[in-house]
């Protein structure tokens, strides 16, 4: 079967094995028992790092030179982790190896990096939070917390959107037609976290919810697709009354298991509110 993809070989300047030869470089030998006496350039020599990977120094050699085919899927990842190379530089050695990402592992994040906390927050009166691929929720801004819940009161194990949807009376009760909603929020949630390989982490939960709740049992066996991702949302807040928001979700750099979910005010009318009340309790008019 014909293909596009080059033998390693025939790649230019063997980009692969330049890649191997600079992480390796970046390694303390004592770091990992090695002697760091006697050598000519930094890093783990490659015998070292084949010994770490379990597999022949004659052919990571190879793999380093340019010869012989592409890695199996499975060597690359006892390199990986050989070579202790974060989630980013791995999707990067499947691409070059192999032309194509690795198979989606799930990660959990119990934190996001301090960048993606100031995006967050610059986001001002905007809702917006991270959710993780089981859709907890890891961070958030003050707009969210103002017009939705503060994840920041709740133990850590409530901050999960399906827990909330069918165990708080009061966000079913926000909900404009919460039947739709909660169908969608499943749908959409069997897919994201199968995406990003929470198998074990789906099991857990949806025993979990099964048990509690026999409307959320029922929509599990619903197999049908979610609809489109960037969709409207109606709000009925305690305080403001009716809201209207359109919701969009964004791509986490680095981070397959992540999402950023904006939820921005369709008007200005919206969107006045909204601001009103999230200056009204940062003033501490709470």
């Amino acid at each position: 079967m014909a293909t596009n993809r080059l033998p390693l070989s025939d790649a230019p300047n063997n980009v692969l094995g330049a890649f191997l030869r600079d992480c390796r470089a970046r390694l303390d030998p004592a770091a990992f028992g090695f002697s760091a006496a006697r050598r000519r350039t930094p890093g783990l020599r490659r015998e070292e790092v084949a010994q770490r990977a379990l597999i022949s120094p004659t052919w990571y050699t190879w793999l380093e030179q340019g010869r012989g085919g592409p890695p199996s899927p499975e060597v690359l990842e006892r390199i990986v982790g050989a070579l202790m190379l974060t989630e980013r530089e791995r999707e990067h050695v499947f691409l070059l190896a192999l032309g194509h990402p690795p198979e989606a592992r799930y990660q959990g994040a119990d934190e996001v990096t301090p960048r993606l906390r100031r995006v967050l927050d610059a986001l001002g009166d905007t809702p917006a939070i991270v959710k993780t691929a089981t859709w907890d929720v890891v961070a958030w801004n003050r707009a969210a917390a103002v017009l939705f819940t503060d994840y920041g009161q709740l133990p850590r194990e409530q901050r999960n959107i399906l827990r909330l949807m069918f165990s708080s009376p009061r966000v079913r009760e926000a909900q404009d037609n919460w039947d739709s909603v909660a169908r969608a929020v499943v749908r959409s949630f069997r897919i994201d976290a199968m995406r990003a390989g929470a198998n074990a982490e789906i099991t857990q939960l949806v025993e979990e919810l099964s048990a509690r709740s026999p409307e959320f049992a029922a929509l599990w066996q619903d197999r049908g697709l979610p609809d489109e991702r960037a969709h409207a949302k109606r709000i009925h807040h305690p305080q403001l009354g009716t809201i209207d928001l359109e919701i969009s979700y964004f791509a986490v750099d680095g981070r397959p298991d992540l999402a950023m979910v904006v939820y921005n005010p369709v008007d200005a009318d919206n969107a006045a509110r909204v601001r009103d009340l999230v200056d009204t309790r940062h003033t501490g008019g709470r």
